[in-house]
């Protein structure tokens, strides 16, 4: 199944030997090539840098401001150009709403193969992400554009947040239950989209999930009951939790009966429509993984399966967690649920 605009065009998911945020760099390479960056104490009004891994970098301007930072940016997950942009564009901003801000601009990051994809189809998917910023309330003011081998498209975005309501991935609290904004198996989605085996109406599926904004972020980052916050993307849930659990020296207990999954996405992984980055994943951070002795190899797949563009994954405390479920669902995230319990314990994270 083919949503290329044009039928003489190859489709663009052809064009990339990986696709959305599955494209990441493995988090145990990652560690490694960062491990000589400089120590961020040399610059105070950095409160957010790289020693947390956390979803953006925020600048503190003065009392009552600060500047947040992030880029992202990866190759096809879908032939559409228009949804491409469309998806890519979302997962930027995620970042932002992620610590809690609210997006004010954003800027174009654009390696197209000029020889190989049509203009047509590259200014559909400069379409794709201009409409997601319009519909966050923001500009593209800009950007940079390369020949490349594969096509890559994504942002670098900024917004701004009070300094006293960043929510950072390290600062959940003994107690606090975990929630999960949207439902999980985006890569599973896609693996199974690019052997054509995604049905039309799943493919549907994963399109409204991952064009969906993460707006309510900016909300929940003014609630004193929400510690901490992240997005679910390349690394996987368990990925994720594990950041949260590292960077907040506390254990994270996942329900896994309580996981919500996007419609026939356990069955497809069952069927072997499984991302090679769900493996590297495993391999880079399972030691502080803790699983049933019952568990499958699918379901460990489906664990850490890269998500594109995925949800919030909040830690609140125990007597708000109704009243956050409660306005993800007001916002329209239908899947939205708790999924676990912070502890205390060694810095890890178990599924039960």
């Amino acid at each position: 199944m083919s949503h290329t605009s044009s039928t003489q065009a190859p489709r663009l998911t052809s064009l990339a030997h990986g696709g959305g945020c599955g494209c990441k760099i493995a988090p145990g390479v990652l560690s490694e090539l960062l491990a000589s960056m400089p120590a961020m104490s040399a610059y105070p009004n950095l409160l957010v840098g790289t020693d947390t891994a956390d979803d953006a970098a925020v600048y503190l301007l003065n009392e009552q401001q600060a500047l947040i930072a992030t880029t992202d940016f990866f190759m096809p997950i879908v032939d559409d150009p228009y949804q491409f942009g469309r998806i890519a564009a979302t997962n930027a901003l995620s970042d932002v709403y992620a610590m809690g801000g609210t997006p004010i601009m954003a800027l174009a990051i654009v390696g197209m193969p000029i020889n190989t994809m049509s203009k047509e189809d590259i200014a559909q998917i400069l379409k794709g992400g201009a409409d997601v910023c319009q519909e966050a309330g923001i500009p593209v003011a800009g950007g940079h554009t390369i020949d490349s081998v594969e096509p890559i498209y994504g942002l670098a975005a900024m917004g701004l947040v009070h300094p006293q309501a960043v929510r950072k991935n390290a600062e959940a609290k003994e107690g606090d239950v975990l929630i999960l904004s949207k439902g999980l198996g985006v890569g599973i989605m896609s693996a199974a989209f690019k052997k054509n085996a995604l049905s039309p109406a799943d493919y549907q599926m994963m399109i409204q999930s991952t064009t969906q904004l993460n707006t309510p972020g900016s909300e929940l980052g003014s609630w004193e009951a929400v510690h901490a916050m992240t997005d679910v993307t390349g690394f996987g849930l368990l990925g994720h939790a594990w950041e949260i659990a590292r960077g907040s020296q506390l254990r994270i207990e996942l329900d896994f009966a309580q996981l919500p999954w996007l419609p026939n996405v356990q069955q497809l992984a069952q069927e072997g429509y499984i991302t090679g980055a769900s493996g590297r994943n495993w391999q880079a951070y399972g030691e502080h993984i803790e699983l049933p002795e019952h568990i499958s190899e699918v379901e460990r797949a489906l664990l850490t399966d890269p998500q594109t563009s995925g949800g919030l994954l909040i830690s609140c405390a125990a007597d708000q967690a109704e009243a956050v479920v409660a306005l993800l669902h007001q916002r329209g995230f239908q899947y939205a649920t708790p999924v676990g319990k912070i502890k205390a314990g060694t810095p890890g994270v178990t599924v039960r």
